[in-house]
């Protein structure tokens, strides 16, 4: 995709993040020497566009204490699942919650929800409450638990006139 020199710029500013600040709009449009208003369209546009998947928060877990992740595994029905999916992802404590495509024999797992707990403990009582939700269309399930931090990023640029994700 081609990039104007503001869409760089506004790029470079926000590729590490948002300012963590009551204005962040306002704060990039500051260094970039323009309004908030117009930071916060072409970001909008950016989204409209597909450039931009999405704008939204990345919580460090471990630094707010939750220190046991565990992304659970669920066999479901086929003809339940997305259903069920939509209850699983409202759940306090799910983070992330889609369908996947089984590889059996061995992995016959189509529903993954990341938990996040103070301990390990605590995920098995939240996997509890998505196994109860579950109900019978549950065949099998299991809970895979982070070991390591993976760096998370963003929007990054690429090249002069492309950007990667």
């Amino acid at each position: 995709m081609a990039l104007d020199d503001f869409d760089r710029a506004l790029i470079a500013a926000v590729q590490s993040g948002l300012p963590l600040v009551a204005r962040p709009y306002e704060a990039v449009g500051a260094m970039l020497g323009v309004d908030g208003e117009r930071v916060r369209a072409r970001l909008a546009a950016m989204l409209d566009e597909g450039l931009v998947r999405r704008i939204g928060a990345v919580p460090n877990h471990y630094r707010l204490g939750f220190t046991a992740n565990g992304m659970s595994v669920w066999d479901v029905a086929d003809d339940q699942v997305d259903t069920l999916a939509r209850q699983v992802a409202q759940l306090t404590g799910v983070s992330h919650c889609y369908r996947r495509t089984r590889h059996l024999p061995e992995w016959p797992y189509n529903l993954f929800a990341m938990l996040h707990g103070r301990s390990q403990g605590e995920v098995q009582r939240q996997a509890d409450v998505v196994a109860a939700l579950l109900g019978p269309a549950c065949r099998a399930h299991d809970i895979l638990y982070s070991t390591a931090i993976l760096k998370k990023t963003g929007l990054r640029l690429k090249g002069t006139n492309d950007v990667q994700d």
